[in-house]
Protein backbone atom coordinates (compact mmCIF):
# COMPACT_ATOMS: atom_id res chain seq x y z
CA UNK A 1 0.00 0.00 0.00
CA UNK A 2 1.39 3.40 -0.96
CA UNK A 3 2.34 5.76 1.79
CA UNK A 4 0.35 8.95 2.20
CA UNK A 5 2.57 12.01 2.06
CA UNK A 6 1.58 15.06 4.08
CA UNK A 7 3.22 18.48 3.90
CA UNK A 8 5.01 19.46 7.11
CA UNK A 9 5.94 22.98 5.95
CA UNK A 10 4.78 25.87 8.13
CA UNK A 11 2.61 28.57 6.68
CA UNK A 12 3.67 32.21 6.67
CA UNK A 13 1.55 33.06 9.70
CA UNK A 14 2.88 30.05 11.66
CA UNK A 15 6.43 30.97 10.74
CA UNK A 16 5.91 34.53 12.00
CA UNK A 17 4.39 33.32 15.27
CA UNK A 18 7.35 30.98 15.87
CA UNK A 19 9.78 33.81 15.19
CA UNK A 20 7.85 36.03 17.61
CA UNK A 21 7.99 33.34 20.29
CA UNK A 22 11.73 32.84 19.83
CA UNK A 23 12.27 36.60 19.96
CA UNK A 24 10.36 36.85 23.25
CA UNK A 25 12.38 33.94 24.69
CA UNK A 26 15.65 35.62 23.69
CA UNK A 27 14.50 38.96 25.14
CA UNK A 28 13.47 37.30 28.40
CA UNK A 29 16.82 35.55 28.84
CA UNK A 30 18.82 38.64 27.87
CA UNK A 31 16.83 40.98 30.12
CA UNK A 32 17.13 38.52 33.02
CA UNK A 33 20.94 38.62 32.76
CA UNK A 34 21.08 42.42 32.29
CA UNK A 35 18.69 43.23 35.13
CA UNK A 36 20.35 40.61 37.30
CA UNK A 37 23.76 42.22 37.00
CA UNK A 38 22.61 45.87 36.99
CA UNK A 39 19.74 45.87 39.51
CA UNK A 40 19.38 42.53 41.24
CA UNK A 41 22.80 42.46 42.89
CA UNK A 42 22.58 46.02 44.33
CA UNK A 43 19.03 45.36 45.46
CA UNK A 44 20.03 42.21 47.32
CA UNK A 45 22.88 44.09 49.00
CA UNK A 46 20.50 46.90 49.95
CA UNK A 47 17.99 44.47 51.42
CA UNK A 48 20.70 43.01 53.66
CA UNK A 49 20.64 46.18 55.79
CA UNK A 50 18.34 45.76 58.78
CA UNK A 51 16.01 48.49 60.06
CA UNK A 52 16.94 50.06 63.38
CA UNK A 53 15.90 52.98 65.56
CA UNK A 54 18.22 55.97 65.36
CA UNK A 55 18.44 59.22 67.29
CA UNK A 56 20.47 62.27 66.33
CA UNK A 57 23.57 62.83 68.45
CA UNK A 58 25.15 65.81 66.68
CA UNK A 59 24.94 67.78 63.42
CA UNK A 60 28.28 69.22 62.22
CA UNK A 61 29.52 71.27 59.32
CA UNK A 62 33.29 70.89 59.28
CA UNK A 63 33.77 73.61 56.66
CA UNK A 64 35.33 71.29 54.10
CA UNK A 65 34.13 71.76 50.50
CA UNK A 66 33.69 69.00 47.94
CA UNK A 67 33.34 69.11 44.18
CA UNK A 68 30.36 67.91 42.17
CA UNK A 69 29.77 67.72 38.43
CA UNK A 70 26.82 69.53 36.85
CA UNK A 71 25.51 69.38 33.28
CA UNK A 72 24.15 72.32 31.30
CA UNK A 73 23.51 70.66 27.95
CA UNK A 74 24.50 67.83 25.67
CA UNK A 75 28.19 68.78 25.55
CA UNK A 76 28.29 71.14 28.52
CA UNK A 77 29.69 69.98 31.86
CA UNK A 78 31.32 71.71 34.77
CA UNK A 79 32.22 71.44 38.45
CA UNK A 80 30.96 73.33 41.46
CA UNK A 81 31.39 73.14 45.25
CA UNK A 82 29.13 72.16 48.13
CA UNK A 83 29.80 72.15 51.91
CA UNK A 84 30.07 68.88 53.82
CA UNK A 85 27.40 68.05 56.38
CA UNK A 86 27.92 65.32 58.97
CA UNK A 87 25.04 63.89 61.01
CA UNK A 88 25.98 61.45 63.74
CA UNK A 89 23.29 59.18 65.14
CA UNK A 90 23.01 56.44 67.69
CA UNK A 91 21.41 53.23 66.34
CA UNK A 92 19.67 50.66 68.49
CA UNK A 93 21.23 47.62 66.77
CA UNK A 94 24.84 48.24 67.74
CA UNK A 95 24.20 50.91 70.40
CA UNK A 96 27.05 52.97 68.96
CA UNK A 97 27.48 56.26 67.15
CA UNK A 98 27.48 56.08 63.33
CA UNK A 99 27.48 58.55 60.45
CA UNK A 100 24.12 58.94 58.73
CA UNK A 101 23.91 58.89 54.92
CA UNK A 102 20.97 59.60 52.68
CA UNK A 103 21.17 56.28 50.72
CA UNK A 104 23.65 53.77 49.28
CA UNK A 105 24.44 55.89 46.23
CA UNK A 106 25.46 58.91 48.26
CA UNK A 107 27.42 56.67 50.61
CA UNK A 108 29.48 55.43 47.65
CA UNK A 109 29.72 58.93 46.14
CA UNK A 110 30.98 60.64 49.29
CA UNK A 111 31.47 58.44 52.40
CA UNK A 112 32.62 61.43 54.50
CA UNK A 113 29.41 63.47 54.27
CA UNK A 114 25.83 62.71 55.18
CA UNK A 115 24.17 64.53 52.28
CA UNK A 116 25.20 65.29 48.68
CA UNK A 117 22.89 67.93 47.16
CA UNK A 118 21.83 67.96 43.50
CA UNK A 119 24.73 69.64 41.77
CA UNK A 120 24.01 73.17 40.53
CA UNK A 121 26.20 75.61 38.66
CA UNK A 122 25.93 78.17 41.45
CA UNK A 123 27.80 77.23 44.64
CA UNK A 124 25.36 79.23 46.74
CA UNK A 125 22.44 77.04 45.63
CA UNK A 126 24.37 73.97 46.65
CA UNK A 127 25.05 75.53 50.04
CA UNK A 128 21.38 76.43 50.52
CA UNK A 129 20.32 72.84 49.85
CA UNK A 130 22.76 71.59 52.46
CA UNK A 131 21.53 74.18 54.99
CA UNK A 132 17.93 73.05 54.49
CA UNK A 133 18.96 69.48 55.30
CA UNK A 134 20.87 70.73 58.36
CA UNK A 135 17.89 72.71 59.64
CA UNK A 136 15.59 69.73 59.18
CA UNK A 137 17.66 67.47 61.41
CA UNK A 138 18.52 70.20 63.89
CA UNK A 139 15.05 71.62 64.48
CA UNK A 140 12.47 69.05 63.39
CA UNK A 141 14.14 65.71 64.06
CA UNK A 142 16.55 66.74 66.86
CA UNK A 143 16.24 64.05 69.54
CA UNK A 144 13.30 62.17 68.03
CA UNK A 145 13.69 58.56 67.10
CA UNK A 146 13.41 57.59 63.42
CA UNK A 147 13.95 54.46 61.37
CA UNK A 148 17.34 53.96 59.79
CA UNK A 149 19.03 50.99 58.09
CA UNK A 150 22.16 49.36 59.41
CA UNK A 151 24.46 46.70 57.97
CA UNK A 152 26.89 45.28 60.54
CA UNK A 153 28.95 43.23 58.09
CA UNK A 154 29.51 45.78 55.31
CA UNK A 155 29.37 49.22 56.99
CA UNK A 156 29.46 49.03 60.79
CA UNK A 157 30.21 52.79 61.11
CA UNK A 158 27.51 54.02 58.73
CA UNK A 159 23.72 53.99 58.69
CA UNK A 160 21.26 54.90 55.92
CA UNK A 161 18.33 57.28 55.98
CA UNK A 162 16.55 55.24 53.30
CA UNK A 163 17.24 52.36 50.94
CA UNK A 164 17.99 52.95 47.28
CA UNK A 165 16.18 49.75 46.29
CA UNK A 166 13.28 47.88 47.84
CA UNK A 167 11.45 44.64 47.20
CA UNK A 168 9.49 46.12 44.28
CA UNK A 169 12.73 46.42 42.29
CA UNK A 170 13.48 42.78 43.02
CA UNK A 171 9.99 41.82 41.88
CA UNK A 172 10.29 43.71 38.59
CA UNK A 173 13.76 42.30 37.90
CA UNK A 174 12.41 38.76 38.04
CA UNK A 175 8.78 39.16 36.97
CA UNK A 176 9.04 40.78 33.53
CA UNK A 177 11.85 38.59 32.14
CA UNK A 178 9.98 35.49 33.31
CA UNK A 179 6.73 36.75 31.73
CA UNK A 180 8.51 37.32 28.41
CA UNK A 181 10.17 33.90 28.61
CA UNK A 182 6.97 32.03 29.44
CA UNK A 183 4.92 33.91 26.83
CA UNK A 184 7.43 33.13 24.08
CA UNK A 185 7.58 29.47 25.08
CA UNK A 186 3.77 29.28 25.10
CA UNK A 187 3.52 30.81 21.61
CA UNK A 188 6.05 28.36 20.16
CA UNK A 189 4.43 25.33 21.81
CA UNK A 190 0.92 26.29 20.70
CA UNK A 191 2.07 26.88 17.12
CA UNK A 192 3.90 23.56 16.92
CA UNK A 193 0.98 21.66 18.48
CA UNK A 194 -1.52 23.30 16.15
CA UNK A 195 0.60 22.39 13.13
CA UNK A 196 1.00 18.83 14.36
CA UNK A 197 -2.78 18.44 14.78
CA UNK A 198 -3.37 19.91 11.33
CA UNK A 199 -0.91 17.43 9.78
CA UNK A 200 -2.60 14.50 11.49
CA UNK A 201 -6.04 15.66 10.41
CA UNK A 202 -4.81 16.04 6.83
CA UNK A 203 -3.31 12.55 6.88
CA UNK A 204 -6.54 11.03 8.20
CA UNK A 205 -8.55 12.89 5.57
CA UNK A 206 -6.34 11.65 2.76
CA UNK A 207 -6.44 8.12 4.06
CA UNK A 208 -10.24 8.21 4.27
CA UNK A 209 -10.43 9.62 0.77
CA UNK A 210 -8.15 6.93 -0.60
CA UNK A 211 -10.36 4.11 0.73
CA UNK A 212 -13.90 5.46 0.39
CA UNK A 213 -14.39 8.78 -1.27
CA UNK A 214 -11.97 8.22 -4.11
CA UNK A 215 -13.74 4.96 -5.09
CA UNK A 216 -17.08 6.74 -5.25
CA UNK A 217 -15.54 9.50 -7.32
CA UNK A 218 -14.02 7.00 -9.77
CA UNK A 219 -17.38 5.21 -10.22
CA UNK A 220 -19.26 8.43 -10.89
CA UNK A 221 -16.66 9.64 -13.38
CA UNK A 222 -16.70 6.31 -15.24
CA UNK A 223 -20.51 6.46 -15.48
CA UNK A 224 -20.32 9.94 -16.90
CA UNK A 225 -17.72 9.04 -19.50
CA UNK A 226 -19.51 5.79 -20.59
CA UNK A 227 -18.87 2.10 -20.01
CA UNK A 228 -15.74 0.57 -21.44
CA UNK A 229 -15.78 -2.79 -23.41
CA UNK A 230 -14.58 -4.65 -20.38
CA UNK A 231 -17.36 -3.09 -18.28
CA UNK A 232 -19.93 -4.09 -20.88
CA UNK A 233 -18.79 -7.70 -20.75
CA UNK A 234 -18.88 -7.59 -17.00
CA UNK A 235 -22.35 -6.13 -16.83
CA UNK A 236 -23.83 -8.34 -19.55
CA UNK A 237 -22.85 -11.65 -17.99
CA UNK A 238 -25.98 -13.47 -19.29
CA UNK A 239 -24.89 -15.54 -22.32
CA UNK A 240 -28.30 -15.24 -23.95
CA UNK A 241 -28.19 -11.50 -23.76
CA UNK A 242 -24.61 -11.43 -24.89
CA UNK A 243 -25.27 -13.45 -28.07
CA UNK A 244 -26.29 -11.50 -31.14
CA UNK A 245 -29.99 -11.81 -32.05
CA UNK A 246 -30.97 -13.67 -35.27
CA UNK A 247 -33.03 -11.69 -37.74
CA UNK A 248 -35.12 -13.20 -40.56
CA UNK A 249 -35.17 -11.85 -44.10
CA UNK A 250 -37.95 -9.55 -44.97
CA UNK A 251 -39.75 -12.09 -47.31
CA UNK A 252 -38.68 -15.31 -45.67
CA UNK A 253 -41.33 -18.03 -45.45
CA UNK A 254 -41.30 -20.21 -42.43
CA UNK A 255 -40.87 -23.90 -43.23
CA UNK A 256 -42.44 -26.58 -41.11
CA UNK A 257 -40.29 -29.39 -39.77
CA UNK A 258 -42.52 -32.07 -41.41
CA UNK A 259 -42.15 -30.52 -44.88
CA UNK A 260 -38.40 -30.35 -44.38
CA UNK A 261 -38.23 -34.12 -43.72
CA UNK A 262 -40.00 -34.89 -47.03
Amino acid sequence: MAKIRVSYEYSEAEDKSIRLGLFLIACGILSLFILGFCWLSPTLQSLQSKPANCTVVSVLRPGEMFECVFTCGADCKGTSLYPCLQIFVNNSESNSVALLHFDEQQLVLNPKCSYVPPCERDNQKNKDNVLLWEDYFTKEVSSQSFTCFFNQQRRPDDVLWQRSHDTSVLLHCVLWPMVSLLLGTLIVLLTVCARSLAVRAEALQKRKCSYEVCQDLSITTSDRRGNKPGDLLATNSDPELSLPSRTLPLFAVPVRRRDREH
